[in-house]
């Protein structure tokens, strides 16, 4: 059986990096940029780091800032149409997943016209050609959308997400520079952290998950587990480490799929706005105990990667409890929420909102097969009554 790894054209990390914008601008010959990024990233002057180089350089470009978290269909439309009226040639997406998604929606869309409503995006679309070149600033260290070939857009007449996957969304050029993502509030950094952390576990333990998306998530867990402390606290090597970690799963879990973390947070984020990578915190361990008898060793692996001594002289019920521990004690120690109560979600919703899970796209990744009523019994264990 042929495995698929699909990735950037090129990317580049570490401090400075995004000064690499000037050379893929003129290598690749592109004219005027629609920039895709948040208003809040412009109040705060993140997306200045990007249009000063660009003003340095003389390089044409217009801004789009209507991106909110969790981007709807509306949001895509409206990028679609703003860049038309821009006459851009490529874009420049500056944030985390939400103007990433959006970018990659807007460039879909330009090149593929027939698919104009988005929602017909959904799944694996049989789009025919590339998107328009996009160069994916990363501002947060966690959804690595910058060099996934998934998006995820909010329908919000019908209060549910929908994930599409195309191999022809991914941007051409990745810029991972910690310097951008400096700015980052502490829950935010802590949330998107935890999102990260959840990217690599659930593709090191997906149905699809092989040997080379393994290595890269087993060291993603590492990186992350040994960095995020310190990032919270906006210490540069922790910056650093997460960057690299976050991307490092994004390029194997874009190939090999997540699972029912996934399926059941996207429905939190339609339902309530809940952030993507708070719904994923709050979800990871109660699903990694419900996956657990279905790992085989893998959480041996995990656990080892975060840190516990030990793990070889262990039975298989204690190293699997200590990777669910771990998890547990990283997302305490940042702060994260430990129950969905707490996070505003409503009990009458659960079985609702199990049967949105279902229907996700993620559920069918999940090493242990599942049901309704599966779901809703990890959706009521959560909800922390």
């Amino acid at each position: 059986m042929a495995q698929r790894f699909m990735l950037n054209e090129t990317s580049y990390h570490g401090h400075g990096a995004v000064q690499e914008i000037v050379t893929e601008i003129k290598s690749r010959g592109f004219k005027k940029a629609l920039i895709v990024t948040d208003a809040d990233l412009v109040k705060f002057n993140v997306v200045k780091k990007v249009t000063d180089i660009l003003d340095a350089g003389g390089f044409a470009y217009e801004v789009f800032d209507k991106v909110k978290a969790n981007p709807a269909v509306s949001t895509v439309k409206a990028g679609v149409e703003a860049f038309k009226k821009a006459g851009a040639d490529y874009m420049i997406a500056v944030g985390g997943g939400s103007p990433q998604d959006t970018a990659k929606g807007i460039g879909i869309i330009i090149n593929n016209p027939e698919f104009a409503d988005v929602v017909s995006l959904e799944g694996v679309a049989p789009t025919k050609n590339k998107s328009v070149p996009v160069i994916a600033v990363a501002t947060t260290a966690g959804t690595a959308a910058e060099t996934t070939i998934n998006y995820v857009i909010t329908d919000e007449e019908k209060r549910r997400k929908f994930v599409c996957v195309d191999p022809h969304d991914i941007p051409v050029v990745a810029i991972v520079d910690p310097d951008m993502m400096s700015s980052m509030p502490k829950g935010l950094t802590a949330a998107t952290g935890m999102d990260a952390l959840t990217h690599a576990i659930e593709g090191y333990t997906t149905l699809a998950a092989w040997e080379l998306a393994d290595t890269l998530n087993l060291k993603a867990i590492e990186l992350i587990s040994r960095s995020l402390r310190k990032a919270v606290e906006n210490d540069p090597d922790g910056r650093e480490g997460m960057a690299l970690g976050q991307y490092m799963t994004g390029m194997a879990f874009s190939n090999v799929g997540l699972g029912v973390v996934h399926g059941m947070a996207h429905p939190l984020s339609a339902f309530y706005d809940t952030p993507h990578g708070v719904a994923n915190a709050v979800l990871l361990p109660y699903v990694m105990e419900f996956n657990a008898e279905y790992t085989g060793e893998k959480f041996r692996e995990i656990a080892r990667m975060m840190g516990v001594k030990g793990v070889d002289q262990m039975s298989q019920a204690e190293y699997r409890k200590a990777a669910v521990d771990a998890v547990r004690r990283l997302s305490k120690d940042v702060g994260i929420p430990q129950t969905l109560k707490e996070i505003g979600v409503k009990k009458e919703d659960l079985d609702a909102l199990s049967d949105a899970a279902m229907a996700d796209v993620c559920t069918g990744g999940n090493p242990r097969p599942c049901t309704k009523e599966l779901v809703l019994e990890v959706y009521k264990k959560a909800f922390g009554e």
